[in-house]
């Protein structure tokens, strides 16, 4: 990562539909389906270059996943969008046998995930998406944290044979990775070096309050490792596994409920191959509700400051 890095915001919806014109461009099996939100995920974009391969569905998320796993059939990869609670917990079941145990090849993506959501409130603020789709046989699950990154792992996604599940942030992030970054689904990112504890983040909004409690624990003395673990399922096991070895401990940073996410990916990884403690920030047994980021951020307790203490907290322990 010795490029520079661009310091503009991007809106990741932009990104995102942007990407899959630009996949669409080279390739005729490439379609969208939406449930109603084509403005919400910007794929308008999309639907404007190729009218013929956009497919509105309405308010009716699972005929939209059964719709793609027909699309799938035909030889088509269509990725289908909406509201994370829409495309996870209503769908579901569609997800699972139509397209996943058929062994088809729909990308399913699931946007503002977690808190988000904001002003959408606890009825549409999803903790629970990758518990669900962890379970799902074979399924690759990924959350980007910056518009690098999403670009890349949309295109890797597009290329992998076989149904994936995309965690999408919709509005505005400021770029980590330099133009140009390579990455793998399944592997995770290094973010920072460190030797006495493992900070692991996904996502948007947990990668970056990770950096920022790295940069506290250095004032404090304490040397932070930082790796962006993009895909929950399959989780890098040998990273974890390395980091383990390396340092003292963990702490894993999710915009998720802590049961069966990131950190219970983790922890069954530590468990097996080589223990050591670890501390979990996310969400604990609670649902969502109305506010804005930085609220619900402290709400939640998912920030630097929170972060660093559960690694202070390791240490100790």
């Amino acid at each position: 990562m010795g490029a520079a890095v661009a310091t503009e915001p991007r809106e990741m919806r932009v990104v995102y539909a942007e990407t899959l014109v630009r996949l669409a461009e080279n390739s005729a099996d490439i379609v969208i389906l939406e449930a109603d939100l084509m403005k919400a995920s910007a794929t308008g974009i999309f639907q404007k270059r190729f009218p013929e391969r956009a497919f509105n569905i309405g308010v009716a998320e699972a005929n939209m996943v059964g719709i793609a796993a027909g699309l799938s059939a035909s030889g088509k990869i269509p990725f289908a969008a909406s509201f994370t609670c829409f495309a996870s917990r209503r769908a579901y079941d569609q997800f699972f046998i139509s397209c996943n145990y058929a062994g088809l090849n729909v990308k399913l993506v699931g946007t503002d995930p977690g808190i988000a959501a904001e002003y959408n409130g606890g009825t549409h603020m999803c903790f629970e998406d990758l518990g669900l789709m962890r379970n799902v046989p074979g399924l690759v699950v990924f959350e980007p944290c910056d518009p690098v990154s999403l670009a890349a792992l949309v295109e890797r996604a597009a290329a992998h044979r076989g149904c994936t599940y995309l965690r999408l942030h919709r509005k505005p992030i400021r770029p980590i990775y330099p133009d140009g970054e390579a990455f793998e689904l399944g592997r995770g990112k290094v973010l920072r070096d460190g030797g006495d504890v493992t900070l692991v983040a996904t996502g948007a909004i947990m990668v970056p309050e990770a950096l920022a409690a790295a940069e506290r624990l250095a004032s404090d003395g304490v040397s932070a490792a930082v790796i962006d673990m993009h895909t929950v399922k399959p989780i890098d096991r040998d990273l974890v596994l390395e980091y383990a070895r390396k340092t003292r401990g963990f702490v894993s940073c999710e915009n998720h409920q802590i049961v069966n996410g990131l950190g219970s990916a983790m922890a069954e990884v530590l468990c097996e191959g080589c223990p050591r403690p670890l501390r979990r920030v996310g969400i604990r047994d609670e649902f969502g509700e109305v506010g804005t980021l930085d609220y619900l951020k402290a709400r939640y307790r998912l920030t630097a400051g929170v972060i660093a203490d559960e690694a202070h907290a390791v240490l100790k322990g």
